[in-house]
């Protein structure tokens, strides 16, 4: 058995078991994430699309006020110990609203479920950040074009079983368990991230203990003084906003279907459950063997070509099946094919950009991206203009966003092949 799965997987005997542990890692923190994604879809809506967008510049806001004490956290204390309270901090969160919900019904509202909006949408990307960073720090970059195909499998896999544990708990079990479910996913998250730690390989659990030292905002400064990390932001800077104008456009053809909350939220669990599925079958098809045959630089251009050509199709034929076909096929390249290709890119730059960097770069950055593009999507609106109008933004947008992927792909090759680091994100010693 233990030969058949390295065979499929691609892996030797020694990789088998750190490999699967980080798929089941990923499995866990998804399905405890996707559990509440539905709900929180809903919740904000209760005041309608622009309220959205409102929301959108309050997680922005959040995010950059937690970057400063997730870098702290990062300069502090080791890596097992920074991980374990993110994830801590978050189970305790989810049980916080649990006693909420439970204690002081009368609590529960609109206001409520905009700050369920804005704390799930900061989970939602520090949670993900978190795990691909230790990926990045624990695999090199050989092993990363080939794993990392692999262990987004066990999130889509989460990401699947999410959605489909919150329709069957729900009516027996009340809305207020599925926090409680989540807490223990997240709990079981952080017992095998301390299991994955027994497997380190030579000579890197020494690194992996050490503190990584440094500033609070080390991570900030280090992007604006690279330009390769400028770019990553750049890239991540269009995939927000682009996601952002598909996001808005779903909102607003799913509130033409009715203003009935629990109507809309099994609308959206059903596009997640289609876009989840499409995802797994591109992973399972195409993740790995892709970037290993064709590079970084190809994988990362895929997802700027979906997009072009999806609001192409929407601006032709602007129907919801149109719609779901084009977001199942947009969301599966972004996570089963971009997704790991970008969170390759991390492989060559320091330990101390793969957390501080990173987190700053996916949390704020991206967070801003989707501020942008929310406020570029109401303009147009106000304006009267339409999908064509969106569509006519997005391409060269995407041709831009296609440049900077090659770019990068290429960059990171260069890279690895000299055994070098940007400049501005070599190694510091420690004090």
């Amino acid at each position: 058995m233990a030969v058949f799965f390295q065979r499929l997987l691609n892996v030797r005997r020694d990789e088998l078991l750190p490999v699967l542990l980080s798929a089941l890692l990923f499995f866990c923190i998804l399905t405890a994430r996707m559990l509440l994604r539905p709900a929180r879809e809903a919740l904000g809506m209760q005041r309608g699309i622009e309220a959205v967008r409102w929301l959108f510049i309050g997680t922005a806001l959040a995010t950059l006020l937690v970057n400063p004490l997730f870098g702290l956290l990062v300069s502090w204390l080791r890596r097992l110990a920074f991980i374990a309270v993110v994830y801590g901090f978050f189970a305790l969160s989810l049980l916080a609203f649990y006693l909420v919900m439970v204690l002081a019904p009368g609590a529960i509202g609109v206001a409520s479920g905009q700050v369920f909006y804005v704390w799930f949408s900061v989970f939602n990307l520090f949670s993900t950040m978190v795990f691909w960073a230790l990926m990045a720090d624990r695999f090199s970059l050989e092993q990363s074009k080939r794993f990392f195909g692999v262990i987004a499998v066990g999130g889509t896999c989460g990401a699947i079983a999410g959605p489909a544990l919150a329709s069957l708990l729900a009516a027996p079990l009340g809305t207020p368990a599925l926090l409680l479910v989540s807490t223990g996913l997240l709990l079981a998250a952080i017992g095998l991230i301390r299991l994955l730690a027994r497997f380190e390989p030579a000579g890197c659990g020494a690194a992996a203990a050490q503190r990584i030292g440094g500033s609070a905002w080390e991570g900030l400064r280090a992007v604006f003084r690279s330009r390769y990390l400028l770019g990553l932001a750049a890239y991540v800077i269009i995939l927000a906003v682009i996601a952002t104008f598909l996001y808005f456009t779903r909102l607003q053809m799913v509130a033409a279907l009715g203003t009935e909350l629990d109507y809309r939220t099994v609308v959206f669990a059903r596009i997640d459950v289609a876009t989840q599925v499409a995802t797994l079958l591109m992973q399972l098809l195409l993740a790995g063997r892709l970037m290993q045959r064709f590079g970084v630089a190809a994988t990362l251009a895929l997802l700027p070509l979906t997009a072009a050509c999806g609001f192409i199709g929407l601006a032709l034929a602007g129907s919801l099946l149109v719609l779901v076909v084009f977001e199942a096929v947009f969301r599966a390249v972004q996570r089963a094919l971009m997704r790991p290709a970008r969170e390759t890119l991390y492989t060559v730059v320091s330990r101390e950009d793969k957390y501080k960097s990173k987190a700053f770069i996916d949390t704020f950055v991206y967070r801003g991206g989707d501020v942008l593009g929310a406020q570029l999507e109401g303009l147009l609106g106000r304006l009267g203009l339409g999908l064509a109008a969106l569509t006519a933004l997005v391409v060269p947008l995407a041709l831009v966003w296609l440049a900077l992927g090659i770019w990068l792909g290429r960059t990171q090759e260069r890279l690895a092949e000299a055994g070098d680091m940007p400049p501005t994100t070599k190694r510091r010693p420690l004090p």
